[in-house]
C-alpha cells in the first residue's frame, strides 16, 4: 500500500501473533517469535547490550518480553536486512525518529532471516516490513523505505492508538537522557479530542463519543475526529462482550442483524478485515430495506476505522456502490 497513516485507535492491518501472546502468558514463554533487547542472553531475556535503551534488538527466542513491553510504550518492530539497501536507510530512520521521541516508543530490530517465526507471524513478504505492537496487539503499518517526515506521521498516530488503548508509559532514557536527548514539544491535542482521548483511558466510551460529536460539530472537516468517533462506538459496541459469545451467538442465529454486525465488528477488531467487510456485504442484498441502511452505516464506520487508504476499504466500496445501483 501507499504510505498508510492508520487514524488514531485503527486496527488497520492487525496480524495474527495469539499464539506468541499465549507463549508469552505461559510459563516456559516463548519458542518462536523474536524482539528483545540488544545482546540478549542465552536464557532469552532482553538484555541492554546498547546504550540507547529506546533501540532494542529481537530475535525468535525473546520476543514474548517484547509483548509485555508494549502494555507500556508502543513497540515499532522493523523486519529488516542489512544486505538491503532499502532496509538499512529505513533503519535509520525508524531509529532516529523513535530516539525523537524521548521514550515513548520502542524500537524492535529484527533480521528478517536470522529468525524466519517472526518473519512468518509478522506476515513479512519484503524488507523491511514495519509494524506496531501495542497493547500486546500487533497492527501492520507498511513495508518498503519511506522519508521520515512519513514514517513520523504514521508513529503520531500509533502513539494516538496507544492513548486510546491506555498506554502511554515512556521507557527511562538513562545515559541517552543524559547525553542531550530531548523530548519534541508538540502541540497540545485539541481540547474535545484531549478529553475524548482522557475518557477512553478511563473506559468512559459514551464521553469520548460526545467529545468527539462535538469537534466534528465544530469543524465537519476534522478528519481525525471521524475517525476517531468510529473507532470509539466500534470499542463500545464491543465493551462487555467476550469473543466466544459474539461468535457464538452469529452462528446460532444467522438471521439476527445485530448479531452479524457485533461479530463483524469482533472480525475487525481482530484484523480480519475481509471477513468483516464481506460478512455485510454478503447480508446486504437479501435484506430489508431498513437493514439495508443499517449494514451500510455500520459498513462506512468500519471503512473509517481501517482507514480511506486501505486498499480493502477500496474494495469493500466498489462492491457496496454494485450493490446500492
Amino acid at each position: 500500500m501507499s504510505m498508510p497513516p492508520p487514524p488514531a485507535g485503527s486496527l488497520r492491518g492487525a496480524v495474527d501473533l495469539s499464539s506468541l501472546v499465549n507463549r508469552a502468558q505461559s510459563p516456559a514463554g516463548a519458542s518462536g517469535v523474536g524482539g528483545a533487547a540488544a545482546g540478549a542472553g542465552a536464557s532469552g531475556e532482553p538484555g541492554q547490550g546498547g546504550a540507547n535503551p529506546l533501540l532494542l534488538e529481537g530475535s525468535d527466542a525473546n520476543f514474548t518480553q517484547i509483548i509485555e513491553l508494549s502494555n507500556t510504550v508502543p513497540v515499532i518492530v522493523d523486519l529488516k536486512a542489512d544486505w538491503a539497501e532499502a532496509s538499512r536507510e529505513l533503519t535509520a530512520v525508524l531509529t532516529a525518529v523513535v530516539t525523537s521521541y524521548a521514550g515513548r516508543l520502542v524500537y524492535a530490530g529484527v533480521d528478517a532471516q536470522s529468525n524466519p517465526q517472526l518473519a512468518q507471524a509478522f506476515q513479512a513478504q519484503s524488507v523491511p516490513t514495519v509494524a506496531a505492537i501495542v497493547a500486546g496487539r500487533p497492527v501492520s503499518l507498511f513495508q518498503g523505505s519511506y522519508p521520515e517526515e512519513e514514517v513520523r506521521s504514521v508513529l503520531e498516530q500509533v502513539l494516538q492508538l496507544a492513548a486510546q488503548n491506555g498506554v502511554t508509559g515512556t521507557v527511562p532514557l538513562g545515559d541517552v537522557e543524559a547525553e542531550g536527548e530531548q523530548e519534541p514539544v508538540e502541540e497540545p491535542l485539541p481540547p474535545h479530542h484531549a478529553e475524548a482521548y482522557d475518557a477512553i483511558a478511563r473506559g468512559d466510551y459514551a464521553a469520548a463519543i460526545a467529545e468527539y460529536q462535538t469537534a466534528i460539530a465544530q469543524n465537519p472537516r476534522d478528519a481525525l475526529a471521524v475517525a476517531g468517533l468510529a473507532q470509539v462506538k466500534l470499542l463500545s459496541r464491543l465493551d462487555g462482550h467476550t469473543l466466544d459469545d459474539i461468535r457464538a451467538a452469529a452462528a446460532t442465529n444467522p438471521d439476527d442483524l445485530d448479531a452479524q454486525l457485533l461479530v463483524a465488528d469482533l472480525d475487525l477488531s481482530g484484523g480480519h478485515i475481509d471477513d468483516s467487510f464481506g460478512r455485510l456485504l454478503d447480508l446486504f442484498p437479501k435484506a430489508a430495506p431498513d437493514e439495508k441502511t443499517t449494514i451500510r452505516t455500520r459498513l462506512l464506520d468500519l471503512f473509517e476505522v481501517v482507514g480511506a487508504d486501505d486498499p480493502r476499504v477500496a474494495a469493500a466500496r466498489r462492491r457496496l456502490a454494485a450493490l446500492l445501483y
